[in-house]
């Protein structure tokens, strides 16, 4: 959350029982999505669901983007599994 924070505009958190669903608005004004699960939760579906119901929180035909690590294979399939397509990579630079 506190990353979101530093780097989107706008963002707006949806808490569910074991875990929270953030939007924004990111790099060049797109609007971004992440989700956070309690470990406690894991394992139960709540993952894809929160993954899923962001994409009902913009407006028809907008794209949204969610940034996973490649090497992270769990959160990268949840965001499949939610019908979400990967487009390629990216690396935001910033100052120390």
């Amino acid at each position: 959350m506190a990353r979101a924070l530093r780097f989107r505009d706008g963002v707006r958190v949806s808490a569910a029982e074991g875990g929270i669903g953030v939007l924004g608005r990111g790099v060049a004004g797109r609007r971004e999505t992440a989700i956070e699960v309690d470990e406690a939760a894991r394992g139960r579906g709540l993952d894809r669901a929160l993954a899923t119901a962001t994409r009902h929180l913009v407006p028809d035909g907008e794209p949204l983007w969610a940034q996973q690590a490649p090497g992270n294979a769990r959160s990268v399939r949840v965001f499949q599994a939610a019908a979400h397509r990967p487009v390629g990579a990216e690396a935001l630079l910033v100052a120390a």
